[in-house]
């Protein structure tokens, strides 16, 4: 499992460095304007097309490290250990289908983009499906780590593991 493992931190660096060059790049553009320099005219528009591209990159990260959102308060009222994997296993299942939905449907809105020859016409001018890119692909991985998490609960509560 260390080419998953090499995955889920490649998304992790990844979306570091995004918002690391998002921070530096605003910076920039904002003490230049201030100090009279010139300024980077496509800094808006690359920072809004990296926030989406973050939030689904970043999404199977947190879930591989366990640091997605979840209903810690309903599991702490449970007092059976078992009824707490249940409800992490169903929820996993849940976004495992859900993840598996976006996924599928993004990568037809990108091919749909694509066929059609929408273009951005902004600042910079590029193919539209560009933008949609991160989008199949960051749910694809959520996909096969929402999955990946129902398996190991079930291994850990039935006792499999070594």
């Amino acid at each position: 499992m260390k080419i998953w493992d090499y995955v889920m931190r490649s998304c992790g660096g990844l979306t570091a460095a995004m918002i690391a060059a998002i921070t530096l790049l605003v910076c920039y553009d904002v003490i230049g304007r201030n100090l009279g320099l010139d300024s980077l005219p496509w800094v808006l528009e690359v920072s809004e097309y990296m926030l989406p591209t973050i939030v689904c990159i970043s999404a199977p990260w947190l879930m591989y490290r366990g640091a997605h959102i979840r209903l810690d308060l309903l599991r702490m009222l449970t007092r059976q250990e078992w009824v707490g994997n249940a409800m992490d296993r169903g929820a996993a299942a849940i976004a495992t289908g859900a993840s598996a939905l976006f996924s599928w449907y993004a990568l037809k809105l990108l091919l749909a983009s694509k066929a059609a020859g929408n273009v951005v016409m902004k600042t910079l001018v590029f193919p539209e499906w560009w933008v949609y890119i991160p989008v199949p692909i960051g749910f694809a991985l959520l996909t096969i780590e929402c999955a990946r998490q129902i398996f190991l609960r079930a291994i850990v509560h039935e006792g499999l593991a070594g």
